[in-house]
């Protein structure tokens, strides 16, 4: 029987949105910007993703519009206002997105991660979370997945689910994250449709249709990237729990282990820097054979958003040369 997110009653599926575009680069930062720039203005009700204006100020067509406000808003970079049809900034896209900000071109591995977090770890898009989260196996075709959500639809008793809807979305999802074959004389770089492709999550295999998770050592992977989604996880999985199992860590959906497929050495590995990286906050324990994460203070003393800023710090190398 399935449990976390999927299961809360009255939760609502995601198949759609995207008008069958995935996520491509550059998408983000032009809506946070489009949306920076009402905010500014204090004019939160302008209809910038919806007008006739948006294809010329975007420089694509309506369907394409509407997909690069779905991505900023699954990605948690804009969301939905106190006003009616208003939109504005969140606090995680001002932090990468803004002129001074982290990484506003997504230049740095660990904004990808984060990108692929924000996506999977929640259940905005149930097929992505369901994917990272739930699915079994480590090898899949794209019928395999579809077959899944259309019986995870039916025993869930979600209304107006139509099995094409998932076919198409399984299609999106699978071009979010494996590179389309690469044609005669064309780089690498041109044969990726979206940036979370460089991740490498997901790869193709022997057969046409075959593809695989990629599970183990993720060297791009930020240790800030993953202390953020390590408290993001705590504070909607057990927030008033002053410990977290490394089980939980390692294996409950949403979890950063299943998201970022990782295995347990590599967890291991990351939680033992822990102490360091939070000045005390939170450390990792084996007292007693209890393997598990513990706090020393109030997760809301915690700040997700500031956990991630050490992956941007200058190395040594850049410090010496500057």
């Amino acid at each position: 029987m399935i449990r976390g997110l999927l299961a809360d009653q009255g939760y609502r599926p995601h198949f759609t949105g995207h008008s069958t575009f995935p996520l491509r680069y550059g998408w983000l930062k032009k809506a946070f910007d489009a949306v920076h720039k009402v905010d500014n203005k204090r004019n939160n009700k302008s209809k910038i993703f919806l007008d006739e204006s948006s294809i010329a100020n975007f420089g694509v067509g309506k369907n394409m519009v509407e997909a690069i406000r779905h991505w900023a808003q699954v990605t948690d970079v804009i969301e939905e206002g106190t006003e009616e049809n208003s939109l504005r900034t969140t606090v995680f896209g001002q932090a990468l997105f803004e002129d001074t900000g982290l990484d506003p071109y997504l230049e740095n591995p660990s904004s990808l991660w984060l990108i692929h977090w924000k996506l999977c770890s929640a259940a905005k898009k149930t097929t992505w979370h369901w994917a990272f989260n739930y699915y079994t196996s480590s090898t899949f075709e794209r019928e395999q997945l579809v077959s899944g959500l259309v019986k995870l639809a039916i025993d869930a008793e979600w209304p107006r689910i139509s099995p094409n809807t998932i076919k198409r979305d399984v299609d999106c999802f699978v071009r979010t994250y494996v590179a389309r074959p690469i044609k005669n004389k064309e780089a690498h770089e041109d044969s990726l449709e979206c940036p979370l492709a460089e991740l490498g999550v997901i790869r193709s295999v022997g057969t046409r249709d075959g593809f695989r998770f990629v599970h183990g050592l993720k060297p791009s992977l930020g240790n800030g990237a993953f202390l953020s989604a390590l408290v993001e996880f705590w504070k909607e999985y057990s927030p008033s729990a002053t410990t977290l199992s490394f089980e939980a860590l390692m294996h409950e959906p949403g979890s950063p282990g299943r998201v970022f497929l990782l295995d347990e050495n590599d967890i291991a590995d990351r939680l033992f820097l822990l102490e360091d990286l939070t000045h005390g906050k939170i450390r990792w324990s084996e007292t007693a054979g209890m393997k598990q994460v513990v706090r020393e203070v109030e997760l809301a003393e915690v700040n997700p958003v500031e956990c991630l800023r050490v992956d941007y710090l200058p190395s040594e190398k850049q410090r010496a040369a500057e």
